[in-house]
């Protein structure tokens, strides 16, 4: 078994973070950009920039802290660690735990969320690891992913036939997709239409406008985000922004008006997305949140539609491991499991109006 060391970053790192974690075993994640740390950095949580070492591997984790009193730390290793492998977890949250006690940080838990697809294989593993399945936070532990590695034509004939007859459709009577530079009116123009989806549809809570545009623009100041735009009488009809990060690219944000004449817009607005991906050197494309697998028909499910037009595009749903606790010391993580956590949501929302994680 691979031994590992855990540190935090060195200053020289942590101003080369992108660079770094996209050359992570699986390739990084958006979630884990100094991007996405900047966003997060003084909303209620500090963040850490963690190294795991193993051998001739190294792994760059973000790591999101909160304090609380009487328990003390909980720290959060948004969509990591980022491993080779399954067997590598039970070393890589050893060397995790040796490195907080050695620093006295009082980390009561770690919740981890790597992306290593769910199998009796890997859910074996976590058991003998003693994690403690935790509910699930990000969007995107169930997803469709799409290969874009191939020439765009190989792509075009890989995803459905119905959806390739949406976007030819869409192109016969002229719809067009605008690609837009990133500011105040793109962003209050795709807020409002993912406003409207979430109005008619409820499939998905709305952070405040501000939050959106602090994220937005965090990720296109460092060239990551790409705005896609449609229009019906002049006025912004459905609308996209995508992530490209390293060779993954994440269609993260959506919306559009409800009954709209044009048919097949939203189907082009993302094979535009996709193709520019692919001029960014991206390889995968996330849509980023589908039922799980064995309920991607389930018409009760409250991301059933966005999980029928995603997998329009690839028919297989992957499902990771989710969110699980490691935990430090049992009886503080036992008072978060049976009330803390939920207490402490509850008066951080009422705090600031924002969600917690």
């Amino acid at each position: 078994m691979r031994e590992f060391t855990a540190r935090f970053a060195t200053a020289e790192e942590i101003e080369n973070w992108d660079k770094h974690v996209t050359a992570n075993p699986n390739g990084g994640n958006m979630l884990q950009s100094a991007a996405y740390a900047t966003v997060k950095n003084g909303s209620g949580w500090k963040v850490r920039f963690l190294v795991l070492e193993g051998g001739e591997t190294a792994s760059y984790n973000l790591v999101l802290e909160k304090s609380f009193p009487v328990l003390g730390r909980l720290w959060y290793l948004i969509k990591g660690p980022d491993l080779a492998a399954v067997k590598d977890l039970k070393a890589a949250l050893d060397a995790c735990a040796a490195f907080v006690r050695s620093r006295k940080l009082n980390v009561f838990t770690i919740k981890i969320e790597p992306d290593i697809v769910d199998s009796a294989e890997a859910q074996a593993e976590l058991a003998e690891i003693g994690l403690v399945k935790a509910p699930n936070i990000q969007s995107n532990d169930s997803t469709a992913l799409l290969d874009i590695s191939g020439p765009e034509e190989v792509v075009f004939k890989a995803i459905s036939s119905r959806a390739r007859n949406a976007i030819r459709r869409a192109e016969r009577e002229g719809c067009e997709v605008v690609r837009r530079d990133h500011g105040p009116e793109t962003y209050l123009d795709l807020y409002n239409l993912m406003a409207d989806t979430v109005k008619a549809k409820g499939s998905m809570p709305l952070r405040s406008y501000e939050y959106y545009a602090a994220f937005w623009e965090e990720f296109c100041a460092r060239g990551q985000g790409n705005f896609f735009f449609t229009y019906e009488d002049g006025k912004p009809s459905v609308g996209a922004f995508v992530i490209n990060y390293g060779s993954k690219a994440t269609y993260k944000d959506g919306g559009s008006i409800q009954n709209r004449k044009q048919y097949g817009d939203s189907h082009l607005v993302q094979w535009a997305a996709i193709r520019r991906m692919q001029e960014l050197g991206c390889t995968e494309y996330d849509f980023c949140g589908t039922p799980p697998a064995a309920r991607i028909k389930d018409k009760t499910h409250n991301l059933h539609g966005m999980g029928m037009f995603k997998t329009s595009f690839t028919k297989t749903v992957t499902d990771f491991v989710g969110c699980h606790d490691y935990v430090l010391m049992p009886w503080k993580h036992r008072l978060w499991v049976k009330g803390a956590e939920k207490v402490f949501r509850r008066i951080e929302t009422a705090r600031t109006g924002q969600q917690f994680y």
